[in-house]
């Protein structure tokens, strides 16, 4: 079950990879629904982010547990810096961006939930229910902010550890991407 020099397990493989679909869809979904003004889209995109903070607390354990991967071959210490920063910027943004959305969300007075179950109820102003009265402003004004930049910082490692992947696979040839993949 744990990671070899060669194998990577099932486990960090399935949770690598359903980590890295739903980030990317819920940046992409929240891109269109800020957008767009798509408001329907909000339930499920708050959902799915508490489902994300889960399992990258999850994913977190098990790389405290079974440690880092192998490198698949020698690289230069630059080579190895640069994968260490932008590895640290996704795990640390599959934290900030669901935590900064949950605190824009709950001080902002409209709540969040999973699939149904109401985690921070909303706040409805008496005799307007149409309309929400935020818990605190400075932190809705923070957790917005925060929810933003570091969306936009993870969609850029995002874009530079899929570029790594591939110089991986087409220029080194090596197994890092076959390993990530399960072969």
């Amino acid at each position: 079950m744990m990671d070899t020099a060669n194998r990577l397990s099932k486990l960090t493989i399935s949770l690598h990879w359903i980590v890295a679909i739903l980030i990317v869809v819920l940046c992409a979904v929240g891109l269109y629904m800020t957008r767009a003004e798509a408001w329907s889209l909000y339930p499920i995109h708050k959902s799915l982010g508490v489902l994300v903070l889960i399992i990258a607390i999850v994913r977190i354990i098990w790389r405290i547990i079974n440690g880092w991967p192998v490198a698949a071959a020698n690289y230069t210490s630059l080579e190895q810096v640069t994968a260490k920063i932008i590895k640290w910027a996704l795990i640390l943004g599959t934290i900030a961006l669901p935590l900064s959305g949950m605190l824009f969300s709950a001080a902002s007075g409209h709540g969040f939930g999973l699939f149904g179950l109401v985690l921070v109820p909303a706040q409805h102003i008496p005799g307007n229910p149409a309309e929400v009265l935020a818990y605190s402003e400075f932190w809705a004004n923070t957790g917005e902010t925060m929810h933003h930049v570091s969306a936009y910082v993870l969609i850029a490692a995002i874009l530079l550890h899929m570029a790594g992947a591939f110089k991986h696979h087409f220029i080194d040839k090596d197994a890092t991407l076959k390993r990530m993949l399960g072969k």
